[in-house]
């Protein structure tokens, strides 16, 4: 489809101190609820994630991974621990200077597209500049457009597009920006198999040849097996990790932790295993 860029094509170099990482999380907990009906989403999350990277969080149901995905993301506040993206502390940021970080630095791919279905496709694109107040850099739209394969449905409107056409426009909104990080939530949940394929084909090439970093909570196997790495959750902490491997291997790793009672293993798991690219814990 015409990709072009090199490894960070921004030119925006690492922030200082720790921001080799594109996400850090330390000691994070998030509680909801009060007394014997409180429920721990997360118990002492601790993870960095290395700059141009495709990083898949699975887990049973219950086991944490929206409130991960909202916490690493600036959408959830944590009770406890710190969150740093692309080096940048965030945990106790304002709401307005963190909103306006997210519509800068931050790409966001939802199941349901979440398109404004009264916009053109190159408008619902350039939001993200213009709730930014920046301005709205149509050269830009139609580039990233172009690399989703959609340059010719600019003018269209979310209506007259397939389901996935339109998860592509909401990948091009998600680059648009260049962001340090895109999290991307079920991605393909709404997809049939084959627009699954092209839509974790389109994240894959982000990584490999526009040095994006893709953060993506699936229930998928086979989506999970397109990322570097699978981290797994289970009662609100890490159980382990793969190395990239094999839709078959992701489900039985998935299968063991679904069938283990009780509060899970691994609730000491260490940022340096979020870049190991030995064998799986």
């Amino acid at each position: 489809m015409g990709w072009r860029g090199t490894r960070r094509p921004n030119g925006r170099k690492a922030a200082t101190g720790t921001g080799e990482w594109a996400v850090e999380l330390h000691g994070v907990r998030r509680r909801y609820g009060r007394g014997s009906g409180a429920v721990d989403a997360l118990r002492g999350i601790d993870l960095a994630l290395p700059h141009g990277s495709f990083t898949a969080v699975m887990g049973p149901s219950g086991s944490g991974k929206s409130t991960f995905l909202q916490c690493a993301a600036g959408l959830d506040r944590p009770d406890a621990g710190s969150v740093r993206l692309g080096g940048t502390e965030i945990t106790d940021m304002s709401e307005n200077k963190l909103t306006a970080l997210r519509r800068t630095r931050l790409g966001f791919v939802f199941q349901a597209f979440n398109l404004l279905p009264s916009l053109t496709v190159e408008q619902n694109v350039l939001l993200p500049m213009r709730l930014a107040g920046v301005r709205a850099d149509r050269a830009r739209a139609r580039e990233v457009l172009a690399q989703v394969g959609l340059d010719r449905h600019a003018q269209r409107r979310p209506g007259q597009l397939s389901g996935g056409q339109q998860q592509r426009v909401a990948i091009a909104r998600a680059l648009v920006t260049r962001p340090d990080v895109i999290f991307a939530d079920e991605p393909t949940g709404a997809l049939d198999t084959g627009t699954a394929t092209e839509i974790l084909t389109l994240l894959r090439r982000a990584v490999d040849e526009l040095g994006a970093t893709v953060t993506m909570v699936t229930h998928d196997p086979t989506a999970a097996g397109y990322a570097d790495r699978v981290l797994f959750l289970a009662d609100g902490a890490f159980a382990g990790h793969l190395p990239r491997t094999t839709p078959d291997r992701i489900a039985a790793r998935l299968a063991e932790l679904t069938a283990r009672p009780g509060p899970a293993a691994g609730a000491g798991y260490r940022p340096a295993m979020a870049h190991a690219q030995g064998a799986g814990a």
